[in-house]
């Protein structure tokens, strides 16, 4: 499913206009980021669980030339699966 499949999902089952429903989504999304980006967690009971993680700084080595590349430290994002969600997944 794409961004445009979730829009078209949204207005149908909400009875929205694609309009309403793409700034909904839009919406949502953008909330989700800002909070990530300001460090909180988001939460969404049934649902699952955005959250950040610091990945440590690290030495690999290029494939190619075999010499060790230092990989710089950094903050990824993560979601986590709530119960509800893994349950109606699970077949």
């Amino acid at each position: 499913m794409t961004k445009v499949d979730l829009i078209a999902k949204v207005a149908a089952d909400a009875d929205l206009t694609k309009k309403a429903a793409e700034q909904a989504v839009n919406a949502v999304l953008e909330g989700i980021t800002e909070a990530l980006k300001s460090g909180d967690k988001v939460s969404l009971v049934g649902f699952g669980t955005f959250e950040t993680h610091e990945r440590a700084a690290r030495t690999c080595l290029n494939p190619r030339t075999k010499e060790p590349v230092e990989v710089p430290a950094t903050v990824v994002p993560a979601f986590k699966a709530g119960k509800a969600l893994k349950d109606a997944v699970a077949k």
